[in-house]
Protein backbone atom coordinates (compact mmCIF):
# COMPACT_ATOMS: atom_id res chain seq x y z
CA UNK A 1 0.00 0.00 0.00
CA UNK A 2 1.55 3.61 -1.13
CA UNK A 3 3.07 5.54 1.96
CA UNK A 4 -0.04 8.23 1.83
CA UNK A 5 -2.82 5.72 0.81
CA UNK A 6 -1.73 4.13 4.06
CA UNK A 7 -1.88 6.81 6.48
CA UNK A 8 -4.92 7.88 5.17
CA UNK A 9 -6.21 4.12 5.73
CA UNK A 10 -5.34 4.65 9.09
CA UNK A 11 -6.73 7.82 10.45
CA UNK A 12 -10.51 6.70 8.87
CA UNK A 13 -9.62 3.12 10.89
CA UNK A 14 -8.50 5.28 13.58
CA UNK A 15 -11.79 7.68 13.46
CA UNK A 16 -14.33 4.77 12.80
CA UNK A 17 -13.38 2.52 15.29
CA UNK A 18 -12.96 4.99 18.03
CA UNK A 19 -16.27 6.59 17.19
CA UNK A 20 -18.32 3.53 18.12
CA UNK A 21 -15.54 2.55 21.49
CA UNK A 22 -14.95 5.18 23.33
CA UNK A 23 -18.87 6.03 25.02
CA UNK A 24 -17.88 2.61 26.52
CA UNK A 25 -14.73 3.82 27.81
CA UNK A 26 -12.48 1.65 24.88
CA UNK A 27 -9.95 3.29 23.25
CA UNK A 28 -10.52 1.21 19.92
CA UNK A 29 -6.95 -0.22 19.81
CA UNK A 30 -7.95 -3.96 20.60
CA UNK A 31 -9.97 -3.82 17.22
CA UNK A 32 -7.40 -1.94 15.43
CA UNK A 33 -4.65 -4.37 16.42
CA UNK A 34 -6.22 -6.52 13.90
CA UNK A 35 -6.41 -4.05 10.78
CA UNK A 36 -2.80 -3.42 12.09
CA UNK A 37 -1.51 -6.99 11.27
CA UNK A 38 -3.56 -8.19 8.62
CA UNK A 39 -4.15 -5.12 6.20
CA UNK A 40 -0.87 -2.64 7.22
CA UNK A 41 1.27 -5.72 8.15
CA UNK A 42 2.54 -4.11 11.06
CA UNK A 43 5.51 -6.71 12.09
CA UNK A 44 5.83 -8.47 15.93
CA UNK A 45 6.35 -6.93 17.90
CA UNK A 46 6.06 -3.56 17.12
CA UNK A 47 2.38 -3.82 16.25
CA UNK A 48 1.97 -3.56 19.89
CA UNK A 49 4.35 -0.17 20.41
CA UNK A 50 2.34 1.32 17.09
CA UNK A 51 -1.03 0.50 19.55
CA UNK A 52 0.35 2.14 22.87
CA UNK A 53 1.67 5.07 20.23
CA UNK A 54 -2.29 5.31 18.96
CA UNK A 55 -3.59 5.31 22.53
CA UNK A 56 -1.18 8.23 23.26
CA UNK A 57 -2.01 10.48 20.59
CA UNK A 58 -6.24 9.20 20.26
CA UNK A 59 -6.78 9.62 24.32
CA UNK A 60 -6.99 13.22 24.46
CA UNK A 61 -10.02 13.66 22.69
CA UNK A 62 -12.22 11.53 24.32
CA UNK A 63 -10.74 12.73 27.87
CA UNK A 64 -11.31 16.22 27.07
CA UNK A 65 -14.68 15.56 26.37
CA UNK A 66 -15.07 13.88 29.52
CA UNK A 67 -13.22 16.61 31.86
CA UNK A 68 -15.74 19.42 30.68
CA UNK A 69 -18.54 17.07 31.39
CA UNK A 70 -17.01 16.93 35.14
CA UNK A 71 -16.69 13.05 34.94
CA UNK A 72 -13.15 12.17 34.74
CA UNK A 73 -11.17 12.07 38.15
CA UNK A 74 -12.84 9.99 40.43
CA UNK A 75 -11.63 7.53 43.17
CA UNK A 76 -12.09 4.88 40.20
CA UNK A 77 -9.88 6.72 38.20
CA UNK A 78 -6.92 6.50 40.86
CA UNK A 79 -7.66 3.18 41.68
CA UNK A 80 -7.40 2.39 38.37
CA UNK A 81 -4.24 4.53 37.61
CA UNK A 82 -2.16 3.24 40.72
CA UNK A 83 -2.74 -0.62 39.71
CA UNK A 84 -2.07 -0.37 35.60
CA UNK A 85 1.08 1.76 35.17
CA UNK A 86 3.45 -0.50 37.39
CA UNK A 87 1.59 -3.72 35.66
CA UNK A 88 1.98 -2.38 31.86
CA UNK A 89 6.00 -1.95 32.20
CA UNK A 90 6.09 -5.60 33.21
CA UNK A 91 4.15 -6.45 30.21
CA UNK A 92 6.15 -4.77 28.04
CA UNK A 93 8.94 -6.41 28.98
CA UNK A 94 7.42 -9.66 28.53
CA UNK A 95 6.27 -9.02 25.35
CA UNK A 96 9.75 -8.36 23.98
CA UNK A 97 11.65 -11.12 26.23
CA UNK A 98 9.75 -13.81 26.08
CA UNK A 99 6.23 -13.36 23.73
CA UNK A 100 7.89 -12.33 20.22
CA UNK A 101 6.65 -14.51 18.08
CA UNK A 102 3.14 -14.50 15.70
CA UNK A 103 1.84 -17.48 16.49
CA UNK A 104 2.00 -17.16 20.15
CA UNK A 105 0.49 -13.80 19.69
CA UNK A 106 -2.45 -14.83 17.54
CA UNK A 107 -3.02 -17.14 20.54
CA UNK A 108 -3.04 -14.28 22.93
CA UNK A 109 -5.16 -12.24 21.03
CA UNK A 110 -7.93 -15.06 20.69
CA UNK A 111 -7.66 -15.98 23.97
CA UNK A 112 -8.73 -12.47 25.39
CA UNK A 113 -11.12 -11.25 22.10
CA UNK A 114 -13.19 -13.98 22.68
CA UNK A 115 -13.61 -14.48 25.93
CA UNK A 116 -14.08 -10.31 26.27
CA UNK A 117 -16.88 -10.68 23.69
CA UNK A 118 -18.56 -13.24 25.35
CA UNK A 119 -18.94 -11.40 28.51
CA UNK A 120 -19.29 -8.38 26.91
CA UNK A 121 -22.72 -10.16 25.54
CA UNK A 122 -23.97 -12.20 28.20
CA UNK A 123 -23.93 -9.29 30.81
CA UNK A 124 -25.95 -6.97 28.29
CA UNK A 125 -28.45 -9.71 27.40
CA UNK A 126 -28.92 -11.46 30.72
CA UNK A 127 -30.57 -7.72 32.31
CA UNK A 128 -32.65 -7.11 29.40
CA UNK A 129 -34.42 -10.97 30.17
CA UNK A 130 -34.66 -10.31 34.30
CA UNK A 131 -35.62 -6.91 33.99
CA UNK A 132 -39.50 -7.79 33.82
CA UNK A 133 -39.31 -9.34 36.81
CA UNK A 134 -37.21 -7.46 38.85
CA UNK A 135 -39.53 -4.33 37.95
CA UNK A 136 -42.21 -6.37 39.15
CA UNK A 137 -40.80 -6.96 42.25
CA UNK A 138 -38.87 -3.65 43.04
CA UNK A 139 -41.03 -1.34 40.93
CA UNK A 140 -40.19 1.79 39.67
CA UNK A 141 -38.18 3.13 42.54
CA UNK A 142 -36.02 0.06 42.77
CA UNK A 143 -32.61 -0.23 44.31
CA UNK A 144 -29.38 0.62 42.02
CA UNK A 145 -26.58 -1.50 41.19
CA UNK A 146 -24.18 -2.16 43.81
CA UNK A 147 -21.25 0.16 43.57
CA UNK A 148 -18.86 -2.19 42.44
CA UNK A 149 -15.44 -4.34 43.71
CA UNK A 150 -13.72 -2.48 46.66
CA UNK A 151 -10.33 -0.29 46.45
CA UNK A 152 -8.59 -3.31 46.72
CA UNK A 153 -9.97 -5.84 44.56
CA UNK A 154 -9.79 -2.34 42.11
CA UNK A 155 -5.99 -2.08 42.42
CA UNK A 156 -5.57 -6.20 41.85
CA UNK A 157 -7.34 -5.90 38.72
CA UNK A 158 -5.74 -2.85 37.46
CA UNK A 159 -2.48 -4.39 37.70
CA UNK A 160 -3.37 -7.57 35.95
CA UNK A 161 -4.75 -5.55 33.11
CA UNK A 162 -1.49 -3.40 33.42
CA UNK A 163 0.28 -6.41 32.53
CA UNK A 164 -1.86 -7.74 29.34
CA UNK A 165 -1.89 -4.31 28.62
CA UNK A 166 1.93 -4.00 27.66
CA UNK A 167 1.92 -7.39 26.28
CA UNK A 168 -1.09 -6.65 23.81
CA UNK A 169 -0.87 -3.10 23.44
CA UNK A 170 -4.48 -2.25 23.95
CA UNK A 171 -4.30 0.12 26.64
CA UNK A 172 -6.18 -1.52 29.56
CA UNK A 173 -10.02 -0.34 29.50
CA UNK A 174 -10.90 -3.07 26.77
CA UNK A 175 -10.72 -5.14 29.46
CA UNK A 176 -11.78 -2.77 32.25
CA UNK A 177 -14.92 -1.17 30.97
CA UNK A 178 -16.72 -4.69 30.67
CA UNK A 179 -15.37 -6.08 33.92
CA UNK A 180 -16.57 -2.82 35.75
CA UNK A 181 -19.74 -2.56 33.96
CA UNK A 182 -20.26 -6.51 34.53
CA UNK A 183 -20.01 -5.93 38.63
CA UNK A 184 -22.43 -3.41 38.85
CA UNK A 185 -20.74 0.03 37.75
CA UNK A 186 -22.95 2.25 35.38
CA UNK A 187 -20.50 3.25 31.58
CA UNK A 188 -20.85 6.98 32.52
CA UNK A 189 -18.97 6.27 35.64
CA UNK A 190 -16.42 3.49 33.72
CA UNK A 191 -15.91 4.80 30.47
CA UNK A 192 -13.93 8.16 31.97
CA UNK A 193 -11.45 5.98 34.27
CA UNK A 194 -10.78 2.90 31.85
CA UNK A 195 -9.94 5.64 29.00
CA UNK A 196 -7.29 7.84 31.56
CA UNK A 197 -6.29 4.51 32.24
CA UNK A 198 -5.42 3.76 28.90
CA UNK A 199 -3.90 6.75 28.15
CA UNK A 200 -1.91 6.42 31.45
CA UNK A 201 -0.73 3.12 30.88
CA UNK A 202 -0.22 3.57 27.32
CA UNK A 203 2.07 6.72 27.51
CA UNK A 204 4.08 4.42 29.68
CA UNK A 205 3.97 1.40 27.89
CA UNK A 206 5.28 3.34 24.40
CA UNK A 207 8.26 5.07 26.26
CA UNK A 208 9.29 1.19 27.44
CA UNK A 209 9.24 -0.16 24.20
CA UNK A 210 11.23 2.81 23.36
CA UNK A 211 13.86 2.21 25.46
CA UNK A 212 13.52 -1.47 25.17
CA UNK A 213 14.55 -0.86 21.32
CA UNK A 214 17.46 0.46 22.16
CA UNK A 215 19.11 -2.52 24.00
CA UNK A 216 17.15 -5.15 22.56
CA UNK A 217 17.23 -6.32 18.48
CA UNK A 218 14.33 -6.51 16.08
CA UNK A 219 10.97 -4.36 15.34
CA UNK A 220 9.96 -3.13 18.85
CA UNK A 221 9.75 0.66 18.30
CA UNK A 222 6.75 1.60 16.85
CA UNK A 223 5.55 2.67 13.43
CA UNK A 224 5.42 6.01 14.31
CA UNK A 225 3.74 7.62 11.29
CA UNK A 226 0.73 4.86 11.17
CA UNK A 227 0.14 4.90 14.62
CA UNK A 228 0.36 8.81 14.95
CA UNK A 229 -1.74 8.79 11.69
CA UNK A 230 -3.84 6.20 13.55
CA UNK A 231 -4.04 8.15 16.77
CA UNK A 232 -4.96 11.50 15.22
CA UNK A 233 -8.26 9.72 13.24
CA UNK A 234 -8.87 8.29 17.08
CA UNK A 235 -8.51 11.81 18.91
CA UNK A 236 -11.59 12.96 16.56
CA UNK A 237 -13.73 9.82 17.00
CA UNK A 238 -13.01 9.38 20.30
CA UNK A 239 -14.22 12.76 20.82
CA UNK A 240 -17.29 12.54 18.92
CA UNK A 241 -17.57 9.23 20.48
CA UNK A 242 -17.67 10.75 24.23
CA UNK A 243 -20.13 13.84 23.05
CA UNK A 244 -22.54 11.02 21.70
CA UNK A 245 -22.35 8.97 24.87
CA UNK A 246 -25.90 10.14 26.00
CA UNK A 247 -27.70 9.76 23.10
CA UNK A 248 -26.69 6.48 21.94
CA UNK A 249 -28.57 3.15 23.19
CA UNK A 250 -25.82 1.44 25.52
CA UNK A 251 -27.70 -2.40 24.86
CA UNK A 252 -26.91 -2.02 21.18
CA UNK A 253 -23.55 -0.65 21.28
CA UNK A 254 -22.13 -2.95 24.30
CA UNK A 255 -23.44 -6.16 21.78
CA UNK A 256 -21.66 -4.44 19.24
CA UNK A 257 -18.50 -4.38 20.61
CA UNK A 258 -19.49 -8.24 22.38
CA UNK A 259 -19.73 -9.48 18.70
CA UNK A 260 -16.98 -7.68 17.00
CA UNK A 261 -14.57 -9.53 19.96
CA UNK A 262 -15.83 -12.77 19.32
CA UNK A 263 -15.47 -12.40 15.82
CA UNK A 264 -12.30 -11.39 15.58
CA UNK A 265 -10.87 -13.88 18.45
CA UNK A 266 -12.55 -16.57 16.04
CA UNK A 267 -10.56 -15.42 12.87
CA UNK A 268 -7.50 -15.08 14.88
CA UNK A 269 -8.43 -18.72 16.54
CA UNK A 270 -8.54 -20.27 13.16
CA UNK A 271 -5.37 -18.34 12.21
CA UNK A 272 -3.15 -19.21 14.86
CA UNK A 273 -4.18 -23.48 14.41
CA UNK A 274 -3.95 -23.12 10.79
Amino acid sequence: MDGWLLLAAGLVAGLLISLVTAPVGVSGAVFLLPVQLSVFGVPNPAVTSTNLLYNVVAGPGALWRYHRAGSLWSPLTRHLLIGTLPGVVAGATLRVFVLPGPAVFRVLIAALLLPLGLWLCARTLRPAATAPAATAKAGPAAAPAPGGPSPRALTGLAVAVGVVSGVYGIGGGSLLGPVLAGRGLPVTRVAPAALAATFATSVVGAATFALLSLVHAGDIAPDWWLGIACGVGGLIGGYLGAHLQPHLPETALRLLLGLLAIGLGALYAVRALF
